[in-house]
């Protein structure tokens, strides 16, 4: 089993049936195992689900030993996008060989990310041409607006959480990015989190998990 990113993965216990699947993208400077620590606690309520945590393609610019999905240290919105770009067709192409690999459709698959793996879910999730399970983000924000109406493809339902004490990316990318959803026709639920910083708690992660159980099938 070899893809396109470098993953940390993880199988159902006992040898279950894969039905689902759900992909988990880490953020700036993380790593797919940083990530995958979501799954100690989803994986006793989705017994059948594979979590699949990509690495991010490069070496972050600010922290050698993470991975990031695009690069930040421009601040030029114009290049940020054209990386982005970059990375979501390689995203792509992982999905499409999980997809392959474990004989999964798209409406058997869930994308998740935090802050920049937020971003890219967003933009994956809703250029693809067929919808996913559902979109789950923590702490991100659309990368760029005009770029997601032109190429939206399918409108696949979003849940975005953030914390109302964001100081890396604040709160309010939250109240516009449910705008631009709603405008857009997309099914969207937001959760703002009480006091809490750019980190996914326990009360996110739960809230997380029941609305997937409800989109998954």
């Amino acid at each position: 089993m070899t893809f396109c990113l470098e993953s940390t993965i993880i199988k159902p216990e006992n040898n279950k049936k894969i039905n689902n699947a759900i992909i988990l993208l880490h953020g700036y400077g993380g790593d797919g195992k940083d990530i995958s620590m979501l799954s100690l606690n989803w994986k006793r309520y989705l017994p059948n689900t594979i979590f699949i945590c990509p690495n991010g393609h490069e070496s972050c610019v600010v922290n050698p030993s993470g991975f990031q999905w695009f690069d930040l240290s421009r601040d030029d919105p114009k290049y940020v996008l054209d990386e982005a770009k970059k990375a979501e067709n390689l995203l792509r192409r992982f999905v499409d060989e999980i997809k392959n690999e474990f004989n999964l459709e798209n409406d058997k698959i869930c994308l998740s990310g935090f802050s920049q793996g937020c971003m890219m879910s967003i933009n994956l999730g809703l250029t693809s041409n067929e919808k996913f399970s559902c979109i789950v983000g923590f702490s991100g924000k659309i990368i760029d607006q005009e770029y997601l109406k032109i190429n939206k493809k399918a409108s696949t339902n979003l849940l975005l959480i953030h914390g109302d004490a964001d100081e890396i990316v604040s709160p309010h990318f939250l109240l516009e990015a449910k705008d631009f959803f709603i405008r857009n026709n997309i099914d969207i639920t937001t959760h703002l989190i009480k006091d809490c910083g750019h980190h996914i708690p326990i009360e996110a992660s739960s809230i997380a998990l029941n609305y997937i159980l409800k989109k998954i099938k």
